[in-house]
This record gives C-alpha cells, sequence and structure tokens, in this order.
C-alpha cells in the first residue's frame, strides 16, 4: 500500500484510490436514532477513540462524511458512488434539502474533470449515493458526466423506481430521487443496469450484497495482491464492526443487512481486504480483524483525516 503526495490517495496494486469530500460533519441522528440495534454502552465504552471523527458524545450526535472514491484502473476513471448533489429537493432531509457544495471543484482537486470519468458506480439508490449523477442545466436534469457509463443494480433500479409502487419509494427520504438523479441517466442511454456480479476489468467487480438495499452492491478490488471492499453503506459507523448485527435505520431488510454484513467482514479479516465504506470520515478506511465471534478495527487507512 503506497502512500500518493496528497495523503488522500492511496494505490493498491494498479489501482489508484482517491478521496474527494462532499460533506462531513453531524447528521443530525443520535446514535440511538442512527443504529438503534447498538446498545448505548458500545457507544460510551468507545467514545475514546470514536470521537471526533464518528461520534459527538457530547451532542449526541452520530459524525459522517458524504464523499466520492476515485478509482484509476487499467486507463479509466472511474466514481464510486456520487453523494447527494446540489439543488436536489430533498423534503425528508433538510440536511441534504438543496445542499450547496464544491464537489466538482473538489474532484477537480483530484484532478478530475467531469467530462474525464468513464465509469460510474452507484453501490445502491439511496439520496446520498445517486446525487451527483445529475446536474440541474437551464432548468433539467442531466447527466453530471457526459461520457461516463452508470451502473446500477437491477434490483435497486426496481425498487425504487415509484412507478412499481413499492412503499419505500414513497418515503419523505427517498421522494424525487429516482426522478432527479437516475431516470435522466437511463433516458441519456447511460445507464447499464446488472445483475449478480459485473466485471468491470482485471482488477474490479461488483457483486451483490442485498440488505440495506435490495440491490446493494460492494465493488471488490484485487490487484497485485492487494484487496479492498467498497461496502457502500454495509457500514456508515465503526461500532457495526464491533456488533455486525446492528443495522442503521435506513436498511430495507434488517435480516439479510445482518448476514450480509457478517459475511462481508469475514471475507475482509480472512483475505486482509481494506474495507472502504461510503461514509466513514477519519482515515475513511480500515483493516479489520475478528474478535471471537465479532470485529475488531487493526488500523486505519493511510489517507488524511478529514
Amino acid at each position: 500500500m503506497n502512500l500518493g503526495e496528497s495523503m488522500q490517495d492511496i494505490t493498491l496494486g494498479e489501482v489508484e484510490i482517491s478521496r474527494v469530500e462532499e460533506y462531513y460533519g453531524p447528521i443530525g441522528l443520535s446514535p440511538a436514532a442512527f443504529v438503534p440495534d447498538a446498545p448505548e454502552q458500545l457507544w460510551r465504552d468507545n467514545a475514546s477513540w470514536l470521537e471526533p471523527d464518528f461520534l459527538d458524545l457530547a451532542a449526541d450526535q452520530c459524525v459522517c462524511a458524504v464523499q466520492t472514491w476515485v478509482l484509476r484502473s487499467q486507463g479509466r476513471t472511474i466514481l464510486v458512488d456520487t453523494g447527494v448533489g446540489n439543488h436536489k429537493e430533498r423534503p425528508g432531509n433538510p440536511l441534504w434539502h438543496h445542499l450547496e457544495t464544491d464537489f466538482l471543484g473538489n474532484l477537480a482537486g483530484a484532478g478530475v474533470r467531469p467530462e474525464d470519468v468513464d465509469l460510474v458506480v452507484n453501490t445502491h439508490v439511496h439520496a446520498d449515493h445517486v446525487g451527483w449523477n445529475t446536474r440541474l442545466e437551464n432548468g433539467s436534469w442531466v447527466p453530471t458526466f457526459p461520457n461516463a457509463t452508470y451502473l446500477v443494480s437491477r434490483a435497486d433500479f426496481e425498487y425504487w423506481n415509484p412507478a412499481n409502487g413499492h412503499p419505500s419509494a414513497q418515503r419523505p427520504h427517498s421522494r424525487n430521487l429516482f426522478h432527479d438523479s437516475v431516470e435522466p441517466v437511463h433516458q441519456a442511454g447511460q445507464l447499464v443496469l446488472w445483475e449478480d456480479e459485473h466485471v468491470i476489468d482485471d482488477h474490479l467487480r461488483l457483486r451483490l450484497a442485498p440488505g440495506h438495499t435490495p440491490g446493494s452492491s460492494v465493488l471488490h478490488l484485487d490487484s497485485g495482491g492487494e484487496r479492498a471492499l467498497f461496502v457502500g453503506d454495509l457500514l456508515h459507523t465503526p461500532v457495526q464492526v464491533l456488533d455486525p448485527e446492528a443495522n442503521s435505520c435506513f436498511c430495507e431488510d434488517p435480516v439479510q443487512a445482518r448476514a450480509t454484513r457478517r459475511s462481508l467482514l469475514g471475507q475482509a479479516a480472512d483475505t486482509r481486504s481494506l474495507v472502504v465504506p461510503a461514509h466513514f470520515g477519519g482515515h475513511g478506511a480500515a483493516e479489520v480483524v475478528r474478535d471471537g465471534e465479532k470485529f475488531a478495527v487493526k488500523s486505519w487507512a493511510p489517507f488524511a483525516r478529514l
């Protein structure tokens, strides 16, 4: 694992990985509300290292990042998740409603212009993972990355399409996201729907990891003997490493989410794969080890702390 000059870049095998921030801070949810399965004492017992990167105990607030992982692999530039986006109508989440950030400026700081992006991976269809799929141009939502192919699992595309009548798609925190961040890309002919597994190149492949949503996926990196798992919302906070039975309040299928989380953490521990969640602040990613029936953080990735 080699450090990049900016400290927001590392290299695993032949794949370069950069971290691009959209938002970092309190998310308006207490630990009890955000991860209701995790006992309060678990947070308190680990507050010495959870604070300040993941927890503000005095304010009773969870702290999270919204970020995009930029991968450069076999000559292509690949984005993993695209955050919340600007100008989006998000009536169910005041923090994301009409958010205004300089995400594209931050992306440019990582050496990426919208037209440079070859592939966009949405690990799942939630508002804070598909937002910058599109941007507002002359009153219409258009693909932000005009030359990119966007990968979305078919299961999530169908589940979150309001035309299919799933109640979750009508909830306030999900309202509008399909129409402003997924459908325009589909209409532009840039969306590829995949099932079960999708091979991107010699180093990267997508596999379904359902539970958080029906089509949640994990991007597996395996290059030059080094490995990483880009797990999306399989984990929102390191507390879920310590207690893999602890779901967030946003998991669509709690039983499946627990099974998937435990399986992927086991795989990560057994193969020494770097675990790269979507929302970890601090150093952003971690190596995990088995700790009896549970898991523990062995070490943090060398990304600079947010």
